[in-house]
């Protein structure tokens, strides 16, 4: 069986909303490498919607490099707004029931890139089995946390996320 796995870049204060603003004062072959071994163990991808515009919108048309295998990737993009996804080899669906479909297909790992919205919702249906958190020594204020506090108290539940 398949896993979903997920990488998520994370700051101080929580944040993982839009990385690309305050991440690339990071950037380095380390985290480059880790970024790249993540999406190695993946031969598809998940995506949300602002994830898959946001990634469209810079791969779409270009190559060579990363921009090769983004392409080239299977991408499956969850979304109950999105009409149609365009960009090259992607399969749009409407909701989270056809990823335990997915996951018992034959293949390797089905990453998740950014998509904090689908993250999320992965964790509430228990479809997600690893989530890697990389952490970031800044602080970046009033934008999307990694997980919501829940409004009711004692409803927490733990999950495990990962079997390492």
């Amino acid at each position: 069986m398949r896993k979903i796995t997920a990488g998520l870049f994370i700051s101080l204060d929580g944040v993982v909303e839009a990385p690309e603003k305050w991440t690339r004062a990071y950037a380095s072959p380390e985290i480059d490498q880790e970024i790249g071994a993540q999406m190695g163990q993946a031969d598809t991808m998940l995506l949300g919607r602002v994830t898959y515009e946001t990634f469209a919108a810079s791969f779409a048309g270009q190559k060579g490099g990363i921009a090769d295998a983004m392409n080239n990737m299977p991408k499956v993009v969850v979304s109950k707004t999105l009409a149609k996804a365009e960009w090259q080899n992607s399969v749009l669906i409407k909701g989270t029931d056809e990823l335990s479909k997915l996951k018992q297909q034959q293949g390797r790992n089905i990453g998740v890139s950014g998509s904090p919205t689908l993250v999320r919702a992965l964790i509430r249906e228990g479809l997600l089995d690893q989530l890697q958190l990389n952490d970031l020594p800044d602080r970046v204020g009033q934008r999307q946390a990694a997980l919501r506090r829940r409004r009711q108290p004692g409803a927490a539940q733990a999950r495990r996320l990962s079997g390492n």
